[in-house]
């Protein structure tokens, strides 16, 4: 084995140390240098290890949080079809609470040979969750996307939806109705998503009220419960309209509303985020900031074939503006009310 190595490493002109590595699959190697050493395994005639064959063809790990959320299975099934018509093959991976992690899925994905994985809005988006996980897949190689998870130090592309604009906007159009009183409920802080939605919401307020530090942000889980939650304590405070971190977090604050005995929109306005499918048949039809999902799709499924290809997408964040979808839940902002008691839940 030790005359082989030392061929292998005159042949790839690179040192017998590197030829382990390569041969190991472990970390350290460029792609450039990890492709000389194959090719020199080829050219001498050896076989390579099982687990350096090449990888199976159209196969592209897909990694979603969850389902339950109408969102994620309008990105799965844009990124789907547009990773068909390449001739690629998506693996889907959904998680539910106590089921099998991110992490967990990777390793299946990694067994299969897959040419690359799309992460949907993954543990990227965490700021307190290690994002060297992320390093050791570009590490092997492996080409990566991640939607909605931008993370400083990963050299990958990202595709995003623009939360500090999605904020800013909600916030200038209630203003624009009349507003004043404008609060802003979302998920934990941890995520980039809420952070950023949070930076566009007080640039708005600070801009267009001349408010720095407004006492109008309630932050839960994400989901109908935590948006009735969070929208319970904002309403206690007397805001007439509610920028929303989610469209599912916009039906908890109307329940929250509504068990208030407050009217939506005469005495509370409400905006959610994402446009997920069927949102425009609530009561009311929501009022909301569009994800363009099928473009922010397409430009991943593009990013992550020209990764597998060799062609080197650029290593950045790619942002796309959402828009403002105006419907029902949003109107002139009441001249004063009194604060109602909520009553009991049933």
């Amino acid at each position: 084995m030790r005359a082989r190595m030392a061929d292998i490493a005159k042949q790839a002109q690179v040192s017998e140390a590197t030829v382990s590595r390569v041969i190991n699959d472990r970390p350290g190697v460029s792609a450039e240098t990890r492709q000389a050493v194959l090719t020199a395994l080829d050219v001498l005639g050896y076989e390579r290890p099982e687990r350096l064959r090449k990888r199976s063809a159209g196969l592209v790990g897909l990694v979603v949080p969850e389902l339950d959320n109408p969102i994620f299975p309008a990105f799965c099934q844009v990124i789907e079809s547009t990773l068909a018509q390449q001739g690629y093959t998506p693996v889907l991976c959904s998680q539910s609470p106590g089921g099998v992690t991110e992490d967990e899925y990777v390793e299946m994905l990694l067994d299969r040979q897959v040419s690359g994985i799309v992460f949907v809005s993954g543990l990227s988006a965490d700021t307190t969750a290690d994002h060297a996980r992320y390093q050791r897949l570009l590490d092997r190689p492996l080409p990566i996307v991640l939607v909605n998870g931008f993370a400083e130090g990963i050299e990958a592309p990202f595709v995003s939806c623009d939360d500090r604009q999605a904020g800013d906007l909600a916030v200038s159009h209630l203003v624009a109705l009349g507003h004043q009183r404008i609060g802003m409920i979302s998920g934990p802080n941890r995520f980039i998503s809420t952070q950023r939605k949070l930076d566009g919401y007080r640039i708005a307020m600070k801009r267009e009220l001349g408010i720095s530090d407004p006492d109008f942000v309630s932050l839960t889980l994400f989901g109908v419960e935590g948006g009735e939650v969070a929208a319970d304590r904002l309403l206690a405070k007397g805001v007439t309209g509610i920028v929303c971190g989610s469209d599912l977090m916009a039906l908890g604050a109307t329940r929250a509303a509504r068990r208030r005995g407050l009217r939506v929109p005469a005495d509370v306005s409400v905006i959610g985020f994402d446009d997920s499918p069927l949102i425009a048949f609530t009561d009311p039809p929501l009022t909301t900031l569009r994800q363009p999902v099928t473009a922010m799709a397409v430009a991943a499924v593009n990013s992550l074939v020209d990764e597998i290809n060799g062609h080197g997408a650029p290593h950045s964040e790619y942002l796309f503006r959402p828009e403002l979808v105006v419907r029902s839940s949003t109107a002139i902002a009441p001249a004063r009310r009194k604060v109602p008691a909520a009553t009991p839940a049933a």
